[in-house]
């Protein structure tokens, strides 16, 4: 599998602050993938890297090239879609495909009518008389319309009721990946992306946290509830964090003995989130 993204050493600096720190990693061909850190992580500036907005020291190849000097040819075959909010609110509907069709030479205009003739909106509105889910409605009928090798997207359903979120995934799943286009995507919503995700990526603090596929994910992490009165025998396994519950203390382990934290209670997999929140907890005592 050819990777279509790989950086190595990356780094950006802004006066006294990395916002990325050497960071290092691969995206392959036909994965989706979650870029996900704290506020202030570096996952934007990771992003500008990526679509060649932004200088930056050490490696990164992108479709093949440096995506600095070479981003026109980059960007023929990447789509970035970022929060809905982006779209001048005076521009009507069909100039939106009309511009997107006169700039992105991989844009099928038929395919993007085809989807919002299923949709209630007219392409005599403008973007200030449609309601925030047509907005969103209007963003994936742009993005199933052009056939891009990579699509980023930057925090696509903020602000969106979890009705309009849970379609915007359903849609990208189910009627855009075709298992060979790469989608990288950057939410703080990781509970509502993670059955979509075939990998992830943790950054915090301009470094790179966890890059594991979901697989391996699966089998090196676990989930232990236990009672009580057994608390204290799974603290000696080293957990990588430990929360009170309802009857119960969640732990979660990693590379631990699966044999062993069975007979102590219920192991599971445990949630992006509850990883998320152990790993960034650990990267900063």
């Amino acid at each position: 599998m050819a990777n279509l993204i790989e950086a190595a050493g990356l780094t950006k600096t802004f006066g006294s602050t990395r916002a990325l720190d050497g960071v290092s990693f691969a995206i392959g061909e036909g994965r989706i993938v979650g870029l996900i850190g704290p506020n202030g992580a570096g996952k934007t500036t990771a992003l500008k890297a990526i679509l060649g907005l932004s200088r930056f020291e050490g490696s990164l190849n992108v479709l093949g090239k440096d995506p600095y000097r070479h981003r026109h040819q980059i960007m023929q075959e990447v789509c970035f879609i970022a929060d809905v909010a982006v779209l001048p609110r005076w521009i009507r509907v069909s100039q939106v495909v009309d511009f997107v069709a006169a700039t992105h030479p991989r844009f099928r205009p038929e395919v993007c009518e085809q989807f919002l003739s299923r949709t209630d909106i007219k392409r005599s509105s403008r973007v200030k008389e449609l309601s925030k889910g047509m907005v969103t409605q209007l963003h994936l009928a742009i993005v199933m319309a052009i056939d891009a090798r990579l699509l980023v997207l930057d925090e696509p359903t903020l602000g969106l009721d979890i009705l309009m979120r849970k379609q915007f995934y359903e849609t990208l799943l189910n009627e855009y990946f075709d298992g060979e286009r790469t989608i990288l995507v950057t939410t703080h919503q990781v509970e509502e992306v993670e059955h979509i995700l075939t990998d992830l990526l943790f950054i915090d603090r301009g470094r790179i946290v966890l890059d594991a596929s979901m697989e391996d994910l699966a089998a090196r992490y676990v989930q232990l509830a236990v009672r009580p009165d057994r608390a204290d025998e799974a603290r000696r396994l080293n957990p990588l964090s430990v929360r009170q519950g309802l009857g119960r203390v969640h732990m979660l382990f990693a590379d631990a003995p699966r044999e062993e934290l069975d007979k102590l209670g219920d192991t599971g997999v445990p949630s992006v989130a509850d990883l998320f929140v152990a790993l960034m907890q650990g990267a900063r005592s």
